[in-house]
């Protein structure tokens, strides 16, 4: 009797799948409360630095977006006032990509030790690491840095992109909230495994290869990790458990059988 194929989950299945690693994450809330607090420090304070920045955007918005339009100055005034207010939520859509992607590598940055803890516990609990990779610390630092650029780059492409979309009145406004969250969800999703996939020797292409092979589950925690992001104050107690979450898919993502062409670079 032949045995039936297991049948790949369909694309929305592992989308929700992606979405239920933050949510493992947040129970680590629950299991172990004193690293997760510490782990939420860093983001408390690069939080408040961001919200100021954004309020200070919020409140110059108008002036910005006629900086930006000086050829709508002589339009009428019903057209003139579209024009500017599809470019008004263009820049604020453009520079929320922009500052959740930064804000989780400067928060990374801050609070490293925390959150590299916070992911070798992960680890440990589903059954630890055959042979880590131990970098030295400057080794590692320029490793990361390499990888911000590269990954800065594009979300400032993308960026810039949304932002000439943001000027296509009513389309423009439905596809910019989308594309930037799947453009932000895919940049959280690189940014969140990295100690997991530094920890097996995955960085560059490899870690993007990695998540490739189930994309949807990684836009899944990716995504949502980006959502929740604009609820003032959230990223306080969403970054550790995003850091879990992410190792818990980095993990799952270089299981074999489970990644497709996932050999790491040297």
């Amino acid at each position: 009797m032949t045995t039936p194929a297991l049948r790949r989950p369909t694309v929305p299945a592992r989308f929700l799948g992606g979405v239920r690693l933050l949510g493992s994450g947040l129970r680590m809330w629950l299991t172990d409360p004193r690293i997760m607090f510490m782990g939420a420090i860093p983001a408390l304070i690069v939080s408040a630095v961001y919200l100021t920045g954004i309020v200070v955007l919020v409140v110059n918005i108008d002036g910005l977006a006629s900086t930006i339009t000086p050829f709508a100055d002589s339009w009428d005034e019903g057209v003139r006032t579209v024009v500017r207010a599809a470019a008004s939520l263009a820049l604020l859509a453009a520079a929320l990509v922009i500052v959740v992607y930064t804000f989780t590598t400067i928060t990374l940055a801050v609070g490293s030790p925390f959150y590299e803890r916070i992911s070798r516990t992960v680890e440990e609990r589903l059954g630890g690491i055959d042979s880590p990779v131990e970098l030295t610390f400057w080794r590692g630092v320029g490793r990361g840095l390499v990888d911000a650029v590269r990954i800065l780059a594009t979300t400032l492409g993308v960026a810039i992109v949304l932002l000439v979309l943001g000027f296509i009145p009513v389309v423009g406004q439905i596809l910019v909230p989308v594309l930037g969250a799947l453009a932000g969800g895919w940049f959280l999703a690189l940014e969140l495994t990295a100690f997991s996939f530094e920890a097996r020797g995955f960085t560059g292409s490899a870690k993007r290869r990695a998540l490739s092979a189930d994309r949807a589950r990684s836009l899944g925690l990716g995504v949502a990790t980006y959502l929740v992001f604009f609820i003032p104050f959230a990223a306080v107690v969403i970054m550790p458990a995003a850091v879990a979450g992410g190792t818990m898919l980095a993990r799952s993502a270089t299981t074999a059988g489970d990644a497709v062409a996932t050999t790491p670079a040297g």
